[in-house]
């Protein structure tokens, strides 16, 4: 059967009138898919299906929010229990209760748990109530990190000249977009990641004025990028010493890597966690959580968090379907997508060797990104920008589209295992993976 996409390309157009680039996110569109983007129709387990009548392993899941993968049962039973009997109540419901408890049964950290939409809003939520109890204005935030679209943190998220960098010991703040407030970036301190003594630097110029260090347990924006032995928690140690609040973004990683997310895979004890994707399994669902005393500031009259969405009741009931899956046997829904996304990751790096492609695949658990370089590893935001060969990248991912393999051209993003995925559906993968292969760089 001939691949084709033209039902595709004239949704594509028929866009041109209402939408922007084709949807509500740049990273859907031509930017990233080229001269027009993929439309899909529905999804099932670890395959989606477009608009063409193409059938594809989905290895992207949603950017991520789908843990069980498309359409599990218990997933879809709950959110139509929920659609049945009321969307959404703007009250006090005895569901939030109960996710909150067994957020809080999960994550040690999580003494106390608010809700929000996404990641980004838990995000904003969070620095402004670090910034709200510890009375200091400063944020630290490093390189390569991405915590949503506010402001005060879209700063050095995307791949630039390594030449534009500045100095390890000065980086230059680069905004990530037209637009924001020009004084939003004033107190974010920008710093290299996986570096403690630049860290370190960074508090003794600007003591007591600090509130937290914002990081994220495995860089996830820059494909896979793994923090350096006793990293993370040095950053806990410092922060503790200083009276700066330690913020964990697990927005990516929670509920994905382990039941406790890298605070629990590293053992850490962060003062305020921040949740979103895979805890909605598919519905706009976030959390940030932390100490009592921390949380307590947002009460009445205190620190200041609304919104007529919080706490989502059909995203609740996702929720809390998709935690008791995650959970069951003993966590088995973990064992599983790390053995699977063992085996993907060896086969692949295997193929890659085996044409002598220069390339590696980083992995972090389910989570995996291929870069194509010569370095044996990709350590920092300043390798990724420096030494990974990006237009190779966004080739082959498109080369994998006609061998029925879906994987998001967004040369920064990365892949997910979920439940769904099966031994078969690795086989498949790599088989096609090696046609693409001969298909980009033969």
């Amino acid at each position: 059967m001939t691949y084709t996409t033209e039902r595709s390309e004239a949704l594509y157009q028929r866009t041109a009138g209402v939408l922007i680039e084709g949807g509500s996110s740049a990273s859907r569109g031509p930017a990233t898919f080229g001269d027009y983007p993929l439309f899909m129709e529905r999804a099932e387990g670890s395959r989606i299906l477009d608009v063409d009548g193409n059938s594809y392993i989905d290895w992207m899941m949603g950017f991520g929010v789908l843990p069980l993968g498309h359409a599990h049962p218990a997933v879809t039973q709950a959110i139509v229990e929920a659609a049945t009997s009321g969307a959404h109540l703007a009250t006090a419901t005895e569901i939030e209760v109960e996710v909150a408890e067994l957020i809080q049964r999960i994550t040690p950290a999580a003494e106390r748990v608010r809700f929000a939409n996404t990641g980004t809003e838990a995000v904003m939520a969070a620095i402004r109530l670090a910034r709200g109890y510890t009375g200091r204005p400063k944020i630290i935030k490093f390189e390569g990190h991405y915590h949503g679209w506010y402001d005060d943190v879209l700063v050095n998220s995307n791949p630039q000249l390594f030449t534009a960098l500045g100095h390890p010991r000065d980086p230059v703040k680069i905004a990530d977009s037209s637009g924001l407030n020009r004084h939003a970036l004033e107190d974010t301190i920008l710093v290299p990641w996986n570096d403690l003594a630049a860290v370190e630097r960074a508090i003794a110029a600007y003591p007591g004025q600090i509130a937290a260090i914002l990081t994220e347990g495995v860089m996830a924006n820059m494909g896979i990028i793994l923090p350096a032995p006793g990293f993370l928690q040095g950053l806990q140690d410092l922060a503790n010493a200083h009276q700066i609040l330690f913020i964990l973004d697990e927005t990516v990683t929670g509920f994905r890597i382990a039941p406790g997310g890298c605070a629990e895979h590293f053992g850490l004890r962060p003062d305020l966690t921040i949740y979103g994707k895979a805890l909605g399994a598919g519905l706009p669902l976030a959390a940030f959580v932390g100490k009592a005393e921390i949380m307590a500031a947002l009460g009445w009259g205190g620190v200041l968090h609304y919104g007529t969405q919080n706490a989502s009741r059909i995203g609740l009931y996702a929720a809390r379907a998709s935690l008791r899956v995650l959970t069951a046997d003993d966590g088995g829904a973990y064992h599983h997508v790390w053995r699977i996304a063992d085996a993907l990751c060896s086969g692949w790096q295997g193929l890659f060797a085996q044409r002598q492609i220069p390339a590696l695949v980083q992995q972090f658990g389910p989570m995996l990104h291929i870069v194509f370089t010569d370095r044996p590893a990709i350590r920092d935001y300043r390798d990724f920008c420096r030494y990974v060969d990006r237009g190779a990248y966004t080739r082959y991912v498109r080369a994998l589209f006609a061998h029925g393999i879906y994987l998001t051209p967004m040369t920064t993003l990365h892949s997910v295992v979920t439940l769904a995925h099966t031994e078969e559906d690795v086989a498949l993968t790599l088989e096609a993976a090696g046609k693409a292969m001969d298909d980009v760089f033969r």
